[in-house]
């Protein structure tokens, strides 16, 4: 079908259609709230209808207002005049209709929270996607002007084809293929099946984390970050990537600003911008807007009425919902499995349902708005399977959420005004197991102390569960927070320049600012998943294995005869090694004396310690956790059932989901692996995405049509 084609009574009639719906809904809702509140009176019944149709009417005058002043103020005006637009809007239709009467502003808010309940709940009825709401009137807006706009000639150039990268976080090429197969994602079997899209899988090098796959393919480069949490000698600095702070000090390291973004992009709820001119919640650019973001793009979530009250009622429900699941785990006797209880459960809902529904109005947004490419991350996976498990039912519910988001933003894509095509990839994949404090009754930190007989008041220790906590500070220092960056603490935690810092704080004493800021710490020991770091900040240097033999003589040993230790990475006169129990590996003489300590993690393994070995702020030791060879368990040094950052497992296989008629450029795959051609580390991926925009004409300097395949159109 033409996409340009004129004028259909098709796409009016359901215009019509979805009008009368959300009227009938919304006046449904009223009468119930007229039943539960004592002080709103609709009489007679059919008044509420009209209610709902002034209320429509009220709200399509006053968002173009609503756009000025947040364009001029922010994010925080888009907040606050949102909510108290929908209050306003309710008590204006409920005073323009002479049958309807409110007694007080309390029952305005009432009825708004009934209608917002009662809407939640007839959706899950009629089997309404989650996010379809948050779009229809934008779809319906791009329809609408896409039937005004003359076809083009025969000849015509339209614009050039667009591209949406979804990043569900942590998806691991296995569960993709059992979620095709099993019904989970509908959506993307869908694309799969029809031959509109290819799955495969790609590399993800250690270390196998968010921030540092993700710089890559934003990027190009993940130069400099070992983990997702790493202390710099030179600076005396614990640098955390999902703070914004340090996130903005890595990305002006890396950038050049020829990023995946740069040329009209947007970035979404992402730790690094890709350059992008547009950045939402965006780790690396709240600190220099202090916490504000360019608030018109949140005045469709906040502002429309019952969007931001539903999305609350929902977060509710997830936060229900998570409390049932944990104690159906506890009281099944499900192993392995965490503490999922405190601060986790409201996490879960905000990041879940508040955090993902603002994501798909933002990029719904700016798909209608015509932007080139847009990158946007979704957590919402990783995060419960890191506490729940893998492939546990709640983690697969989390996917198939994410499916539906798919589904919403394949329907926006109809609307827009240029064609998307839709690039589904993961980051890293995700490993299981029972953590190292379960096998060993005690964490790596006390493990370390022990075996180097250091005081824990001289130890810097971050194990604890940090990552979780990232999606949902950007959300609230780009929303809510209308403070100006505030001083970073001595201790490497601090406010990062947000003025907010949410979730669990752990020891971090004895840290300084630097070098001249006072003592450092003996020790610091960092867990990033199944990878645990040591630094002896006091020793200039890498210090290599024949220094920490003279020092510490039983440190080495003792960790390697510690449950669920397979290797430590260290430094020596050889240059990186692998020391195992009973052997050796020379990283970059790719000798082994004695038994292969990487044997059970595949032949990439010394490949991707070499190269992370070799950067200025790899640790001291790389304590790297066994896998089991008859579940491919591993263990986290932190307290997570699900976790990533090493080998082993399913962490290392990423997915990469693209349309079949683009290609990969055979030149960018790998094949040192025997019966392997894939892309290897998030640099290729990086690389490949450019080259696709550019021959798609939505990036500057294309390629030669010689060197691949323009890129073609959709039937």
């Amino acid at each position: 079908m033409d996409r340009h084609a004129g004028p259909s009574l098709r796409a009016s009639g359901r215009d019509v259609r979805d009008g009368l719906i959300g009227l009938v809904a919304t006046g449904s809702a009223l009468l119930v709230a007229a039943w539960v509140l004592d002080g709103l009176s609709l009489s007679p019944w059919w008044t509420a209808f009209v209610v709902a149709a002034v209320m429509a009417v009220v709200d399509a005058l006053v968002r173009p207002v609503l756009r000025v002043l947040a364009r001029r103020a922010g994010a925080v005006t888009a907040l606050l005049l949102g909510v108290l637009v929908q209050v306003v809007v309710v008590e204006v239709a409920l005073l323009a209709v002479p049958s309807a009467s409110l007694d007080s502003l309390g029952d305005a808010l009432a009825t708004l929270v009934i209608v917002a309940v009662v809407s939640v709940v007839t959706r899950w009825l009629l089997g309404v996607t989650d996010s379809s709401y948050l779009v229809a009137d934008l779809v319906r807006r791009g329809e609408r002007r896409r039937r005004r706009t003359p076809a083009p000639g025969p000849d015509a150039e339209g614009p050039a084809v667009g591209m949406v990268v979804v990043q569900v976080d942590g998806l691991p090429f296995r569960l993709l293929q059992h979620g095709i197969v099993s019904g989970v994602l509908p959506t993307l079997a869908r694309w799969v099946r029809s031959g509109g899209h290819d799955a495969v899988r790609w590399w993800a090098r250690v270390p196998s984390t968010t921030p540092a796959s993700q710089a890559a393919l934003l990027h190009g480069t993940n130069e400099g970050i070992p983990a997702f949490r790493w202390y710099e000698k030179d600076s005396g600095r614990l640098l955390v990537a999902n703070r914004p702070a340090d996130a903005a000090d890595v990305e002006k390291r890396l950038s050049d600003g020829r990023g995946l973004l740069a040329e009209g992009g947007v970035s979404v709820s992402n730790i690094f911008s890709g350059d992008a001119p547009t950045a939402f919640m965006t780790m690396s650019r709240i600190t220099g807007r202090g916490g504000l973001g360019p608030g018109r793009g949140y005045v469709r979530f906040f502002a429309s009425p019952f969007v931001f009250p539903q999305a609350l009622v929902r977060t509710l429900g997830e936060m229900v919902k998570e409390l049932h699941q944990s104690r159906r785990q506890r009281l099944r006797g499900i192993e392995p499995r965490v503490r999922r209880r405190g601060a986790y459960v409201a996490l879960r809902g905000l990041t879940n349902v508040l955090l993902r529904d603002l994501n798909v109005a933002l990029v719904a947004e700016h798909m209608i708005a015509g932007a080139p490419v847009i990158f946007v991350d979704l957590v919402d996976y990783d995060e419960i399977a890191h506490h729940a498990g893998v492939a546990r039912p709640e983690s697969l519910a989390a996917l198939a959420g994410v499916d539906g988001v798919l589904g919403t933003l394949e329907r926006v894509a109809a609307a827009a005004p240029r064609e998307y095509r839709f690039v589904v990839l993961s980051d890293h994949g995700q490993s299981q197991g029972p953590t190292f404090r379960q096998l060993t009754g005690r964490g790596l930190e006390a493990a370390v102390r022990g075996h180097t007989e250091t005081s824990s008041t001289a130890t810097l220790a971050d194990t604890g569960d940090v990552e979780v906590w990232g999606p949902l500070n950007a959300m609230l220092a780009e929303v809510l927070s209308a403070v100006r960056p505030a001083a970073r603490r001595s201790d490497g935690r601090g406010t990062d320049g947000t003025g907010m810092v949410v979730g669990p704080q752990r020891d971090t004493r004895a840290a300084t600012a630097g070098p001249s800021g006072g003592e450092r710490p003996e020790l610091v020991v960092v867990g990033s998943g199944n990878v645990g770091l040591i630094w002896f900040p006091e020793l200039p240097g890498r210090v290599p294995i024949e220094e920490l033999g003279r020092r510490f003589p039983a440190l080495v040993r003792g960790l390697l005869s510690e449950p669920g230790v397979a290797f430590v990475v260290v430094d020596s006169a050889r240059g990186p090694l692998a020391v195992g129990p009973d052997g050796v590996r020379v990283l970059l003489e790719d000798v082994v004396e004695g038994r292969d300590p990487l044997a059970a993690f595949g032949p990439r393994a010394a490949a991707d310690l070499a190269r992370v070995a070799a950067m200025e702020s790899c640790p001291d030791l790389y304590v790297h956790s066994t896998v089991d060879p008859r579940t491919d368990e591993v263990h986290a040094f932190e307290e997570l059932v699900g976790c990533h950052g090493g080998l082993g497992g399913w962490q290392n296989d990423a997915v990469l989901v693209h349309p079949a008629d683009w290609p990969l450029e055979t030149g960018l795959l790998d094949r040192s692996v025997d019966g392997e051609a894939l892309l290897y580390g998030a640099e290729a991926v990086h690389r490949q995405l450019v080259l696709w925009l550019e021959r798609c004409g939505a990036r500057s300097r294309p390629v030669p049509e010689a060197t691949g395949a323009a890129c073609p159109r959709d039937a």
